[in-house]
């Protein structure tokens, strides 16, 4: 890759937040799946003085009932460090907010799997998500208020 490229660099990965709370391990009723109710947000904030770094956080929380009863929560905050070199700052946004999660969520995915299976769960698995649907449905919501800007392109941009 010429020294000059666009790239994006991956500093750093971590855990930043990871709550597990195991209401239901001894209530009846195991043979009854549960449902899940999920809810994913991504945040991200600038770091270090030139501009060029954003850490990333992948908020994923979730909550397993049966019928009323709460058996488990989880709530997890998978946070990444990168660093965007010799991007044009029109594609920044989209990075952060598409491509960031993106390799953030494999390493939150494995890491509910693990915390569901050692709270005496199966592991929960999630599907892979698209965060590109995400960012341009909250980018036609932004707009709509009037806090995007108006010459944003209509498609996603490739990568």
């Amino acid at each position: 890759m010429p020294a000059d490229s666009p790239h994006l660099r991956v500093l750093a990965q971590y855990v930043k937040e990871l709550s597990f709370r195991n209401i239901g391990a001894t209530a009846q009723g195991q043979d009854v799946q549960p449902t899940i109710d999920m809810g994913v947000e991504v945040k991200s904030r600038p770091m270090g003085e030139r501009g060029d770094a954003f850490e990333v956080d992948l908020c994923v929380n979730v909550a397993a009932k049966r019928g009323d009863t709460v058996m488990f929560s989880v709530n997890l905050v998978y946070a990444g460090l990168f660093q965007f070199v010799n991007v044009r700052p029109d594609d920044v946004e989209p990075l952060i907010w598409i491509e960031c999660p993106r390799l953030l969520f494999p390493f939150s995915r494995q890491i509910l799997a693990e915390i569901t299976r050692e709270g005496g769960y199966p592991p929960l698995l999630i599907n892979p998500i698209d965060f590109t649907p995400l960012y341009w449905a909250e980018l036609r919501e932004r707009q709509s208020r009037g806090e995007g800007s108006a010459d944003q392109p209509s498609a996603p941009p490739a990568f």
